[in-house]
């Protein structure tokens, strides 16, 4: 079995996220073939389609919001997606136990007395009007019915678990701050989502892990785990494995992938890229070591944005007082530095703040292992 390095996994991620080149594909595509982007965040989305993208503008992202093409929902590992309306509809049923499990298991304490499935009819009830409501008016109308969860935790379990939301624009629109307001997906999107097979082999799991190979691979299955906050799908991977091409990486793990699917040259270069935060081409990993080094691990959960330099996250960046801030992980070359500034001079243009000026701060010498203490 041929194993990839540490390189190769890069040079193969980054093309598979569109981080190698930028694309032209429609926006609505891009997000399909990303598997959505993490979007928690409401205005992060925008930096990591510019950085994706060819001549990418905000408009093209808030037309395809606002014409329900692609859509804000819980959905892999609980957190809010910028998903299209047609992977919405098809994947939400293969996750509603996961995202039940992870709300229930998080306020066990706070919802030990309550029936989930009698609060979910109750909620669909009040959302059958086909009215907008916010978590705190959704819980208002229940709370009567249940008094003792902590609002925040009946409303956290409601629009995060059991009633399939959709956060409805101005949310998420383009240097837009608004509230978020729920209303079922299939209201929103005006059709029902598709049921879960009763199929051991998991057809909708196989769909998931052919598309998650698509943007990710090759991974192995702790990396679909970790990605999409399902048990690892191994029924369906099963199902396809004759599909596949296997690969080990340096530490052994067995590593699976579309046959077809782009694998560059090590060698191959890879230009200055700005993440935004909670990215998925970090996020959508259990062994990140591909892009980040262990020591900077706890910035991809931290919510920091993240700069690759030669394929790998080497500094974070901010915005602050109409400059671009950007602390290195590791000391820059001068070409690196050039480079980087570059890019980051032309995201100013783009995040359009009135952003003056790009600051690099100096990165912290490596220590001496030969220094006296």
């Amino acid at each position: 079995m041929t194993t990839l390095s540490t390189r190769a996994l890069n040079r193969a991620t980054l093309a598979r996220q569109y981080l190698l080149a930028r694309t032209a594909a429609p926006v609505r595509e891009a997000v399909a073939h990303l598997c959505g982007l993490q979007a928690q965040a409401p205005q992060e989305p925008f930096t990591g389609l510019w950085s994706r993208l060819h001549a990418f503008t905000p408009d093209r992202l808030d037309r395809v919001l606002t014409d329900r093409h692609v859509v804000r929902t819980h959905l892999m590992r609980r957190t809010v997606h910028l998903v299209t309306g047609d992977d919405a509809l098809a994947w939400r049923a293969r996750h509603d136990t996961m995202l039940r499990q992870r709300v229930t298991a998080t306020y066990r304490r706070e919802l030990a007395a309550v029936d989930p499935d009698d609060v979910a009819a109750a909620g669909r009830a009040v959302m059958a009007d086909g009215q907008p409501r916010t978590m705190t008016e959704l819980v208002r109308a229940l709370q009567d019915r249940w008094p003792g969860p902590p609002r925040r935790v009946l409303g956290e379990l409601l629009v995060a678990a059991l009633v399939p939301m959709a956060q409805l624009p101005p949310r998420g629109l383009w240097q837009t701050t608004a509230g978020v307001r729920n209303l079922p997906l299939a209201t929103w999107l005006g059709r029902d989502l598709d049921p879960l097979p009763d199929d051991a082999d998991d057809p909708v799991g196989q769909h998931l892990v052919r598309r998650y190979l698509a943007a990710f691979g090759p991974a192995a299955t702790a990396d679909i785990r970790a990605w999409s906050g399902l048990a690892g799908l191994p029924a369906a991977v099963r199902a396809i494995r004759d599909e596949l091409v296997a690969f080990r990486d340096d530490r052994g793990r067995e590593l699976l992938d579309l046959p077809e699917a782009p694998r560059p040259c090590p060698d191959t270069p890879a230009p200055v890229r700005f993440l935004p935060a909670f990215d998925n081409a970090i996020l959508g990993y259990h062994d990140r070591s591909r892009i980040i080094d262990d020591a900077h691990l706890g910035l991809s959960v931290a919510g920091l944005r993240a700069v690759l330099v030669d394929g790998r996250v080497a500094a974070t960046w901010t915005t602050q007082d109409r400059h671009l801030h950007i602390t290195p992980l590791r000391p820059l070359a001068p070409q690196e530095q050039e480079a980087v500034e570059a890019e980051a001079h032309a995201l100013a243009a783009f995040l359009d703040q009135g952003i003056d000026r790009v600051r690099i701060t100096a990165a912290a010498a490596p220590a001496d292992p030969h220094r006296r203490r």
